[in-house]
């Protein structure tokens, strides 16, 4: 079994991305590892030369800045990654910059690589989230945040980025038939001072806006505040071993009164149905189980 990650990169510097943290977290699992690192107005191709791997390949890209509409240049990165890795890998694993994959998991993924790589019905791996938000002590625990997303997909040559890179489909748009595992991915797309978030949000709004959409969207970054959000919960894991550094160097503060819900009454309905019964009606899947 012959195993490739990738992922694409660009300013991670100066948004301070966790990428480095990211890669070295599934690099246990992959013979090679293909970033795409686009033109960036840091060293960021600096900062992956020097990830300390013999398993590292970077490609050097440019990014589309026409291709704007939903985040679309993103699908376009990650899909070039993906045609760089080597033809004879049964199996994919993608990581986006923010997201890192916990050490215990990584006997969890092996296995049902092992498990799934002659049942060719199989097409990917399903992956649970936690993401966090405000600090490392905080995750969203309401329905606005996705729960599962396919992070493993089987290189077949038939399977592209959907939409903004969230998740995979086949070329001619199908949803991928994917097993579930019990395994998470850490997301830390929200975890950053606040000036840094809106610096980087203001940034990210030009590739999914377009016109006076990107001023609209700018003005509501002027007003980003992490104590609006519905609902938080307290973390009380570990995080990845990589991420504990960063952990760390938390420099600012974040409190959170977890017993609060901000929810409208049919989002409390929806929730106590989840509560009770595990379903998330109306729930967003990329995938067929």
């Amino acid at each position: 079994m012959k195993v490739a990650g990738f992922s694409f990169i660009r300013n991670a510097i100066l948004f301070d991305y966790p990428i480095i943290e990211a890669i070295t977290s599934v690099l246990p699992l992959c013979d090679e590892f293909v970033v795409a690192v686009g033109d960036s107005d840091d060293d960021t191709l600096g900062l992956i030369e020097a990830i300390s791997s013999d398993k590292i390949r970077i490609i050097r890209t440019t990014w589309d800045e026409g291709a704007r509409t939903g985040g679309r240049v993103l699908a376009q990165e990650t899909d070039k990654a993906l045609a760089a890795i080597s033809p004879d890998v049964d199996w994919a694993f993608y990581i986006q910059g923010d997201e890192v994959l916990h050490e215990q998991y990584i006997p969890v993924v092996r296995e049902a690589m092992q498990k799934y790589l002659s049942d060719q019905h199989v097409e990917g791996l399903l992956f649970n989230y936690l993401h966090f938000y405000g600090s490392y002590s905080y995750v969203g625990d309401s329905r606005q945040w996705y729960r599962r997303e396919i992070r493993v997909i089987r290189n077949t040559g038939n399977v592209v980025a959907y939409r903004d890179a969230q998740g995979f489909r086949t070329r001619d748009n199908q949803k991928l038939k994917v097993k579930l595992i019990d395994a998470y991915i850490y997301h830390y797309g929200w975890v950053k001072p606040p000036e840094m978030q809106k610096k980087r949000l203001r940034y990210a709004n030009h590739f999914w806006n377009i016109g006076e959409n990107i001023a609209r969207a700018d003005a509501r970054v002027d007003v980003f505040d992490y104590g609006q959000i519905d609902s938080l919960a307290h973390f009380t894991d570990t995080h990845p071993a990589v991420m504990q550094p960063r952990v760390d160097r938390l420099n600012w503060p974040f409190t959170f009164d977890t017993s609060q819900k901000r929810y409208t009454p049919r989002v409390r309905f929806l929730t106590f149905i989840e509560k009770l019964t595990g379903w998330r009606i109306g729930e967003y899947k990329n995938y067929k189980l």
